[in-house]
């Protein structure tokens, strides 16, 4: 097993839904990352992704555009990711480290390099935001065999030949987009949520995180009903901008532990 994939077991043996946190390497600072990593562990994350900076994110909203352009003027990259979960790994074994970003840096240095070094420096799988897996058997094959998980993105628009490929190729968990749209941009649907979740399920296996538009604790309850995970990032980018450097990291494990503790409670309320 991976440790992606004994995270999610041993949830699923506890009976409780899993908190996937998302953070932008480099930002507010170069030195606040790894901090910062240990805080979300300390809030209560089960699986840390850490974003790589890039120039053109895509899918992101203007949040996590900031965080990139913050951490790129530090000329934060690859490297410095690499060196970031590689400290990590100094102290903590257990806590799966997901790496974010898109395809041009990986490419830059090539695929084989790519998860060499992520393998050498303890991360446990990626997610390639525009590394679609009808393109990607060869490159989720070499994840595979390094006991890496290649992590793909579902849509409300996704077809079920996507989620097949999906199925097919991904591994450890999939991530499921509930909006139409960049991260922490809308509300949830959470009715529309449970029924795409329900569809996906008739074809992956996976475990099933939900994120781009879980903001609060209310809002955590409730994808948790459907989802085997939540997953959030914009809304603890927006922790790190209103707090400061300074104040950053208590400010983010503060913010964690509340979603934690909102999940805890309902489960314990299922029970």
């Amino acid at each position: 097993m991976s440790r992606i994939e004994s995270t999610f077991a041993a949830l699923r043996q506890q009976g409780k839904t899993g908190l996937v946190t998302f953070i932008t390497a480099g930002d507010p600072g170069p030195d606040l990352t790894v901090p910062l990593m240990h805080a979300l562990v300390a809030g209560g994350a089960d699986v840390l992704e850490l974003g790589v900076p890039f120039s053109d994110p895509m899918a992101e909203g203007p949040v996590i555009q900031r965080a990139c352009e913050r951490a790129l003027k530090f000329g934060i990259g690859l490297p410095d990711v690499f060196n970031y979960v590689r400290e990590f790994r100094k102290t903590n074994a257990d806590t799966p480290v997901v790496l974010m970003g898109y395809a041009n840096p990986i490419e830059r240095i090539g695929p084989d390099n790519f998860i060499r070094c992520a393998k050498d420096a303890g991360a446990d799988g990626a997610i390639v935001v525009d590394y679609p897996p009808e393109e990607c058997e060869a490159f989720a094959d070499a994840m595979r065999d390094n006991g890496l998980d290649l992590i793909f993105l579902l849509a409300p628009t996704s077809t079920v030949e996507r989620i097949r490929q999906v199925a097919r190729y991904g591994s450890g968990f999939s991530y499921y987009v509930s909006l139409k749209g960049v991260t922490g941009a809308g509300t949830i649907d959470t009715a529309d949520v449970a029924r795409r979740v329900a569809a996906i399920r008739e074809h992956v296996s996976l475990p099933i995180g939900v994120g781009f538009g879980i903001r609060d604790a209310e809002t955590a309850r409730a994808v948790a009903s459907v989802a085997d995970a939540v997953v959030i990032g914009s809304r603890i980018i927006q922790e790190i901008e209103n707090a400061g450097p300074q104040a950053a990291v208590p400010a983010v494990q503060s913010f964690v532990a509340g979603i934690r503790a909102a999940l805890d409670s309902r489960e314990q309320e299922v029970r």
